[in-house]
């Protein structure tokens, strides 16, 4: 959901300093992925059989086309792909993004007073537009008929803007899903690290309940603070996914709780199915499909997980910020292709 879009580095972004000028592409041996004979592989085929229809490569559509009608999971990854570490000089960074759902109204009252606005007009795709602060200060947005709903709580609706997507609980009981209908083209600055510059906090307080409290205990100053982000995501009512689904990915296909994360595709195709080994508190090994992207995703090694929905899903994906390393699955030909070292 443009990670949706999210991104989705809530806290603090990662900085790289030691990027190789050209990726290194390493091909590994099944018995180097640990854990992998103990995942379930055919969760992880139903959810690469939800965008593999859509991806253009002929070599991608012919293993797709294979994929539909095996009953033998991990034999078929084992058969058609290869494991390869694919490097640019940045340690592994997992993060973890989540959808929201807030509470929200179709018309404006003292309540319910933070809007979310669809796309202007005069927005081109690629250029710069106003920022977060001028878009706000100047009111640029207001009263043009762009508002979708409007929300209780101005901090929910900035990490809206981060996530990219989320569902609104309407006061009349119903609800309505929102996604990402666009942005005014600034790049993603993290609220985390302008925090720990200006000495609030350490950098291994920070999360996103962190930002959160002290947003909401200083009014004023934490709008401010919130426009630090010039990045201002645009959205729009998402009807055709049901409810009972996840929310759109970048391939505009419904992700997967704990089987979809969003990569960088400048090293990772958009679909692939890819093996992380997350560490920290809550370690994760498990095959994944790379369904999404994110404005703070950037890198060989940089991984969001998708949580879910909801609170639960919101407070697992806030605390994740964990190193490891991921392994992409590339058809052999290819895989042997971009082969730099083993």
């Amino acid at each position: 959901m443009q990670a949706l879009f999210a991104v989705v580095l809530i806290a603090i972004s990662i900085v790289g300093t030691t990027a190789m000028s050209d990726p290194r592409y390493t091909v590994l041996d099944w018995s180097d992925l640990s854990g992998w004979d103990d995942d379930d592989h055919q969760a992880a085929l139903r959810v690469f059989n939800e965008t593999c229809p859509d991806l253009d490569d002929a070599e991608w559509a012919s293993l797709c086309a294979v994929s539909q009608e095996n009953g033998a999971a991990q034999s078929f990854f084992e058969l058609f792909f290869l494991p390869v570490l694919i490097e640019d000089g940045d340690p592994a960074l997992f993060t973890g993004y989540y959808e929201p759902e807030l509470r929200g109204s179709r018309t404006p009252n003292g309540v319910y007073r933070f809007p979310l606005y669809r796309k202007p007009p005069e927005i081109v795709p690629g250029q710069l537009w106003r920022t977060r602060e001028e878009i706000e200060q100047l009111g640029l947005l207001q009263n043009r008929g762009l508002e979708i709903a409007w929300l209780d709580d101005p901090v929910d609706r900035f990490f809206l803007h981060i996530q990219g997507s989320g569902r609104i609980k309407l006061a009349d009981g119903t609800s309505i899903r929102v996604g990402y209908g666009g942005r005014n083209g600034h790049d993603y600055r993290s609220v985390g690290e302008e925090m720990v510059r200006r000495g609030l906090y350490q950098r291994h307080q920070v999360s996103a309940a962190t930002i959160q409290g002290w947003v909401r205990r200083n009014p004023e100053e934490g709008r401010r603070l919130l426009q630090h982000n010039p990045s201002y995501i645009f959205f729009r009512e998402v009807s055709e996914v049901p409810a009972d689904k996840g929310p759109l990915g970048a391939m505009n296909r419904s992700i997967t709780a704990l089987r979809s994360i969003a990569v960088d595709p400048e090293f990772t195709p958009l679909g692939a199915p890819v093996w992380i080994e997350k560490l920290g508190k809550d370690p994760l090994n498990r095959l994944m499909i790379a369904q999404d992207t994110g404005s703070a995703i950037k890198g060989a090694q940089r991984v969001d997980v998708f949580y879910g929905s909801g609170y639960e899903a919101g407070r697992r994906a806030g605390r994740t910020r964990d190193p490891g390393r991921m392994i992409t699955l590339l058809p052999i030909a290819q895989a042997l292709s971009k082969s730099t070292g083993g």
